[in-house]
C-alpha cells in the first residue's frame, strides 16, 4: 500500500471520530431546544421525567426484583424516552420495545404513553407504522435470542409478547395516529373559522358602507337643500329687519348664523357617514372652553334666560378628541331640551375634571309655564346614552324634585383616537353629586350590561355566560379524543392486571 493510499479518507459517516461529532452535535441540538422553549414547558416535562423515573423505581423498594440492576437501568431508560417522545418521536418509538420484555413490570405502564405520544407527531401516520412495525420486529427478534437456549418456553414466551406488543404497541399506536390526523383537521377548521368570520365582517363592513354613503345622500340632497333656502332667506331677512325692524336684527343674525353652522355640521356628518366608522376626527375644536361658551352665549340669547357656565377643566388636563366631541354633544343636547321644554328657565352647566375623567352637568329649574313643553321623543337622550356608553363613560338622565331636569355624563379623560369603542365600556365610578346639585341621587346612572367574564363577550341577564373557547367541558374532551380512549381501554385493563399481579406476587 503506497502512501497516499494511507492518507485517503475513509468514506463519509464513518468511524468514532465521527460518531463522536455526531453525538455533540445532538447534544447541541438538544441544549439549543431546551433553552428556546419556553420555561413553562421545561419545568412541565422535568417533572413528567421525574414521576416516570418514580413510578419505575420506588416500587421496587416495596417489591424487589429478580434482576434489581436492569430493572433500574430500564426505569432510567423509560425516563430518557419521555424526555425524547416530543423532540425525537422516531427514537422514543424504537426504544419503547425493550420495555415490553424487560425485567421491571411497572415500566409497562410508562411503555404505551410514550408510544401514544410519539407517534401522535410523527406525519405521515404510514411512517408511524412503518416505525412501529419495526419496534414489533425488534421485539419478536429478542424474543427468539432469549430463548434460544429454553425452546420448550419459546412458544409461550412468543405468545406472551405479541400479546403485550398488540396491547402496548400496535393499539396506543392507533390511538396516537387518530389524534395526530385529527391535529391537522382542527388547525384547518380554525383557520376557516377565522377565514369566514373575517368573511363575514367585511361583508358587513361593506353593506354598512354602501347603507351610510346612501343615507349621506339622500341627507345632502333632501337636508342640505332645505337648509340652503333657510340661509338664504334668514340673509335677506337680515337685511330687511335691519331697516325696518333694528331691534330685530340680532335675533334674525342668530338665526342665519345657526343655519350656517348646521349646514356645516351637516358637511361634517355627511364626511362621517361616508369616510369613516364613529371616528369623530372631524371638528377638533369642539368640547373646549370656548365652544361651550359659545353654545351657552347662544342658548341665552335664543331663550332668553339665565343661562351659566362653571368650568374647572385646567388646561393641564389632557382630553382627548372624542371626549371633547362628547362633551360639546352632552351640552348641546341639554341646552336643546331646556329651549324645548323649559324655556327660560335657570340653568346651571358644569364642566368639571377628576381624578377619573371629565364629569358634565346641566341642570334646569322648573320652566316658567307649567306644561309649556313642546313635547319630544327621547331619542336624543337615547342617542347620547349610546354614544357615551360606547366611549366608556356612564350617562343619566332625570327630573329633580323641584321640577327641574338634570342632564349627568362621566366620561375618561384620556380617550384618543387610538381607543376604539369595540373595545367594550371601561369601568367607570359614578360621577360624585356637586355642592349644587345635591338632589341628583333622584336620577341613577344607566350602566350598560356587563360580561361577568371580563373578555368582552356580549352577555344579558336572564342568560347563561359564555363560555370561553379553553374551558374544558365533557361533551368537548370526548369529542376531542372519544374513539382514541376507546382504542386503549383494552391496554389500560391489561396494565391494571399486570401491576395488580405484581403488587400482589
Amino acid at each position: 500500500m503506497t502512501q497516499e493510499e494511507r492518507q485517503l479518507p475513509g468514506p463519509p459517516g464513518r468511524g468514532p471520530s465521527d460518531a463522536a461529532r455526531r453525538l455533540r452535535r445532538e447534544a447541541a441540538e438538544i441544549r439549543a431546544a431546551v433553552r428556546a422553549a419556553p420555561r413553562r414547558t421545561v419545568v412541565a416535562e422535568s417533572l413528567v421525567c421525574a414521576l416516570a423515573a418514580a413510578f419505575g423505581l420506588i416500587p421496587l423498594l416495596l417489591v424487589p426484583p429478580d434482576r434489581p440492576v436492569l430493572a433500574v437501568l430500564e426505569a432510567l431508560w423509560a425516563a430518557l424516552l419521555v424526555a425524547a417522545r416530543r423532540g425525537r418521536p422516531v427514537a422514543a418509538v424504537l426504544g419503547a420495545f425493550p420495555l415490553v420484555m424487560g425485567a421491571n413490570v411497572w415500566v409497562l405502564a410508562v411503555a404505551p404513553l410514550i408510544v401514544l405520544s410519539a407517534t401522535r407527531r410523527i406525519a405521515p401516520p404510514r411512517r408511524a407504522w412503518r416505525i412501529v412495525g419495526v419496534a414489533c420486529a425488534a421485539l419478536g427478534g429478542l424474543t427468539v435470542a432469549a430463548g434460544l437456549f429454553r425452546w420448550e418456553t419459546l412458544p409461550m414466551r412468543l405468545a406472551e409478547n405479541a400479546v403485550s406488543a398488540v396491547l402496548l404497541l400496535l393499539l396506543p399506536t392507533l390511538a396516537g395516529t387518530m389524534l395526530g390526523r385529527r391535529r391537522p383537521l382542527v388547525d384547518l377548521l380554525r383557520e376557516r373559522n377565522a377565514y369566514l368570520e373575517q368573511t363575514r365582517t367585511l361583508t358587513a363592513t361593506a353593506a354598512r358602507l354602501e347603507e351610510r354613503t346612501r343615507i349621506a345622500r339622500e341627507m345632502h340632497d333632501l337636508l342640505g337643500h332645505r337648509l340652503s333656502l333657510i340661509s338664504v332667506h334668514a340673509g335677506a331677512l337680515e337685511l330687511a329687519a335691519a331697516r325696518q325692524a333694528p331691534p330685530l336684527a340680532g335675533q334674525v343674525e342668530l338665526l342665519r348664523t345657526t343655519a350656517g353652522t348646521a349646514m356645516e355640521e351637516l358637511r361634517e356628518i355627511l364626511g362621517v357617514l361616508r369616510h369613516a366608522d364613529l371616528s369623530d376626527e372631524t371638528g377638533g375644536d369642539r368640547g373646549t372652553y370656548e365652544d361651550i361658551t359659545a353654545l351657552v352665549t347662544q342658548s341665552r340669547q335664543t331663550g332668553g334666560g339665565s343661562v351659566e357656565l362653571v368650568w374647572s377643566v385646567p388646561d393641564t388636563v389632557e382630553v382627548g378628541t372624542r371626549a371633547r366631541q362628547a362633551i360639546h354633544r352632552v351640552v348641546r343636547e341639554a341646552l336643546t331640551n331646556v329651549l324645548k321644554h323649559a324655556s327660560g328657565a335657570p340653568t346651571l352647566v358644569e364642566v368639571k375634571s377628576t381624578d377619573a375623567g371629565i364629569e358634565v352637568y346641566v341642570t334646569n329649574g322648573a320652566p316658567r309655564v307649567p306644561g309649556d313643553s313642546q313635547g319630544g321623543t327621547s331619542s336624543g337622550l337615547a342617542g347620547l346614552q349610546e354614544r357615551i356608553s360606547l366611549l366608556g363613560g356612564t350617562f343619566g338622565a332625570g327630573a329633580l324634585p323641584d321640577g327641574g331636569f338634570r342632564v349627568m355624563a362621566w366620561l375618561p379623560s384620556q380617550l384618543s383616537h387610538a381607543s376604539h369603542p369595540a373595545n367594550g365600556p371601561v369601568s367607570a365610578p359614578s360621577p360624585s353629586p356637586s355642592p349644587s346639585a345635591s338632589e341628583a341621587n333622584a336620577a341613577p346612572f344607566s350602566h350598560a350590561p356587563r360580561s361577568p367574564s371580563g373578555d368582552g363577550d356580549i352577555w344579558r341577564p336572564g342568560s347563561n355566560p359564555p363560555l370561553s373557547a379553553q374551558t374544558l367541558t365533557w361533551p368537548r374532551v370526548l369529542g376531542a379524543g372519544c374513539t382514541a380512549v376507546l382504542v386503549v381501554l383494552p391496554t389500560a385493563g391489561f396494565l391494571i392486571v399486570m401491576l395488580v399481579m405484581a403488587a400482589l406476587g
